[in-house]
């Protein structure tokens, strides 16, 4: 009872202390006025200054104080928090946002990691943007690849797969004979995933509805922003422009709807590998095969099977860390439906796979089983027993063998792989500098103009956002490096994992940290917080010739406006960029 009553006592302290505080709150419209009559009665007009920081003449042209001149007389306390002010300013800037940050993709395993996705999206911009376009540049590329070969039955599929699971660790066989199952008409389990992970994360009411939130509350209040002049220091005329980049990343998220479900994905993976096994024919039963070589190609891994544990997460987020992964996967299967597409060429010159017995022929024997291949008159297509093998005699990887007898040979970096992530990193950087960048403009133009506690809030968030992307695409770099040497016997090796590690769990820390960062500044911005002497004075770059505005007579319309069409055009151009590249990606 003593300790229920001591806790009582504590409170009713703590809510006497909160009320003086709010009592003591600055109030410099008051204040102002207070130093005016002071300077009347005194004929002192030392400290006061005309809205471009010059010594008055007359005291009734008095708008700012210097800063020394603000402290002895108005505190160092914030001006008092206002809730109708806050209360509008958050709903009208802050919430819409928020709630749109529900509509990118998740679709991970945990929990936990649904939300670090998230974090890690608001945390860096750059990031974000960067995995969204380098996914964009990676389907272009498989697609123009497979664009350059001839039919293959499997290859529309494989391409769909290919371009569709860019979040999961696809990994190939080890051993470099099971891949030209991969190409076998028998084999159906291209076609059997495709259509299994045939569902798409599209456009819905809910994100429709909060996106158009979005977009409408940003166009009222830039509208009524001119018109706010009272309110200029707190206003969210900035913190709009901070948000503007989550537009884009979530409408291209929809537009290239990923395959990112776990369960999804795993189900239908499983669900493939048991549909072929039973639709097998009688002369290649995919079920008598072992599972390692029915599954030539694994959409899922384990920890011990990858080298950074961000290639396990199945949001888009992540594909940073698996996109070269996933591009010397794909470069592989590639090179396999090429050296089939080039082992057409050698049906046309009646080289058959196998003898009409189902055994081997001696591909040097241009007319030994010549029945074997069939032709369709109408298009000198090659038919489609002609592709057909025997898991149990077969020969394609000597049919499919390069004239001069050269393999396959697994590139472990894609070619063209270093090109995607140059140029999906320079639109990333433009999104977030050119948004962030508009709020620096404001933050930069607002009086007392130049670096105060606002403009420093956003640059700190930009700066850590770029930092964040940096290490982790170091980090996917070196984890990649790493994967060459599976044993992990160099010292090379081993310094680049360590490296990788260390690198990604500080991008992440950095990401929390930045999470919160920038919430903070949006909250402080709408609850007078930086309504205080040394913020408002714009101490950072004036030093001691610092001061503050107290009353605004001169507009900043024209910084507004350029602030808000470079963060519209930012956002702009990346959006029409992706929209303009969409009708080269697979259907």
């Amino acid at each position: 009872m003593r300790l229920h009553k001591g806790s009582q006592a504590a409170l009713l302290l703590l809510l006497v202390h909160t009320a003086r505080t709010v009592v003591a709150a600055a109030n410099f419209s008051q204040c102002l006025n207070n130093i005016v009559l002071n300077a009347i009665s005194t004929q002192d007009l030392y400290g006061l200054l005309n809205n471009t920081g010059y010594p008055v003449l007359n005291v009734s042209d008095a708008t700012v104080i210097t800063y020394s001149m603000c402290k002895s007389w108005c505190g160092t306390g914030q001006e008092g928090f206002q809730w109708p002010e806050f209360s509008q300013e958050f709903s009208a800037w802050l919430l819409p946002n928020i709630a749109l940050i529900s509509q990118l993709p998740f679709g991970a395993q945990y929990r936990l990691d649904n939300l670090m996705s998230a974090v890690l999206t608001v945390g860096s911009p750059t990031l974000a943007g960067y995995s969204l376009f380098l996914t964009l540049l990676n389907s272009r590329w498989i697609a123009y690849q497979f664009d350059s070969l001839n039919y293959h039955p499997n290859s529309h599929f494989a391409l769909s797969i290919l371009s569709s699971l860019q979040q999961v660790p696809l990994r190939l066989h080890p051993d470099h004979k099971c891949l030209p199952s991969l190409i076998l008409l028998e084999n159906n389990w291209w076609k059997c995933l495709a259509e299994f992970v045939d569902y798409t994360h599209m456009w819905s009411i809910a994100s429709a509805t909060s996106i158009a939130w979005v977009i409408i509350a940003y166009i009222l209040t830039v509208a009524n922003s001119p018109s706010n002049e009272a309110d200029f220091q707190s206003n969210g005329e900035a913190t709009g422009s901070l948000w503007l980049w989550l537009i884009p990343i979530v409408v291209g998220w929809l537009q290239l709807s990923p395959k990112c479900d776990f369960n999804r994905l795993q189900a239908a993976y499983d669900h493939a590998d048991r549909h072929n096994m039973h639709t097998g024919t009688a002369d290649v039963r995919v079920g008598a095969l072992s599972a390692s070589s029915r599954r030539a190609l694994a959409i899922t891994a384990k920890e011990d099977d990858v080298m950074s544990p961000d290639e396990l997460l199945t949001p888009p987020v992540f594909n940073y860390s698996c996109s070269l992964r996933w591009a010397s996967t794909a470069e592989t299967i590639f090179m396999v439906f090429k050296q089939d597409s080039e082992a057409s060429e050698k049906a046309y010159s009646h080289l058959p796979v196998c003898g009409s017995d189902g055994y081997a022929s001696d591909i040097n024997n241009h007319t030994e089983n010549i029945e074997t291949i069939q032709y369709i008159h109408t298009t000198q297509s090659i038919h489609d027993r002609n592709r057909r093998e025997s898991l149990q005699h077969i020969t394609v990887p000597v049919y499919c063998t390069e004239p001069n007898g050269v393999q396959i040979i697994r590139s472990h970096w894609a070619p063209g792989v270093f090109t995607r992530m140059f140029f999906a990193s320079c639109a990333s950087l433009g999104l977030q500098w050119g948004t962030v960048g508009a709020a620096l403009v404001v933050a930069w133009f607002t009086p007392t103009t130049k670096i105060g506690c606002r403009f420093m809030g956003y640059l700190i968030y930009r700066a850590i956002s770029t930092l964040i992307w940096m290490m982790l695409l170091v980090s996917s770099i070196l984890a990649h490096y790493s994967a060459a040497d599976r044993r992990r016997v160099s010292l090379s090796t081993h310094v680049a994992l360590v490296s990788s590690h260390v690198l990604q769990w500080m991008g992440k820390l950095l990401a929390i940290v930045n999470f919160f960062l920038v919430i903070l500044v949006c909250v402080f911005q709408y609850s007078n917080f930086y309504d205080r002497c040394f913020c408002n004075s714009s101490v950072f770059s004036r030093g001691g010739a610092a001061y503050d505005v107290i009353i605004e007579t001169t507009a900043n319309n024209g910084a507004w406006i350029g602030a808000l069409v470079l963060a519209c055009v930012s956002a702009s151009a990346l959006l029409g960029i992706l929209n303009l590249l969409l009708d080269t990606l697979p259907s």
